[in-house]
């Protein structure tokens, strides 16, 4: 279990560091309502695990930001609203987002650029300009460069929050993300992700293709 009170330091400082002033709205009740949204019971992957993980690789990848503060905001609402049936989870937690920022005296154009930054975790295909959304898409990504143990920990996490999805329908939508992925001619966009995490998430991707292909009693 992530260390909470942790977590809440750590949103503090995003939220004061993205704010001009600290004597905005007390941070935690935001961190609190947040914190909640993490912990609900549908989710298997998408919780404060992977919340923590994600400001960890942005700590990583701080220096590629231009505004390392406002990634952190955008990676604690980029999967605040998350219901797996649903297909407008990023469009309503950047509304969230919009909403919250502005109460709790974030500048307009920082809560307009974190609630940008959260809708672009829908396709994660930054621009080549955009220093803050190769660091968020990249470290949202992360998991995807992880150690066998830890990635396969990933995929069965996965396919529970998915378990009202059949098999043959989940292994076929999953094998299609797999190929979108491995069709990407950059998986990272940062330098550090290029270097670092592309090749070990690639041989990851290729790796549970093959095996959903093996599963599948079409296949051959």
């Amino acid at each position: 279990m992530p260390d909470l009170d942790a977590l809440r330091a750590r949103w503090s400082r995003a939220l004061d560091g993205a704010r001009p002033s600290a004597d905005g709205p007390d941070p935690s009740p935001y961190a609190e309502n947040l914190l909640a949204r993490w912990q609900e019971p549908q989710r298997h992957y998408h919780t404060l695990t992977h919340l923590t993980s994600v400001l960890d690789h942005i700590d990583v990848l701080e220096k590629h930001a231009s505004d390392p503060d406002v990634v952190r905001l955008a990676a604690w609402f980029h999967d605040a609203v998350y219901l797996p049936d649903r297909s407008e989870n990023e469009e309503r937690s950047a509304r969230l987002a919009e909403r919250a920022l502005t109460e709790a005296g974030v500048p307009e154009a920082k809560t307009a650029e974190v609630a940008r930054l959260v809708r672009l975790t829908v396709t994660h295909a930054p621009a080549d300009d955009d220093r803050d959304g190769q660091v968020l898409c990249d470290a949202d990504l992360a998991i995807l460069a992880a150690p066998p143990s830890a990635y396969a920990a990933y995929t069965a996490a996965v396919r529970e929050e998915y378990a009202f999805v059949p098999n043959e329908a989940f292994r076929e939508g999953r094998s299609a993300i797999l190929r979108q992925l491995l069709a990407l001619p950059r998986l990272f966009r940062t330098p550090h992700g290029a270097e670092e995490w592309e090749a070990t998430a690639r041989y990851n991707l290729t790796s549970e293709l093959d095996l959903l292909s093996s599963a599948d009693p079409t296949a051959g």
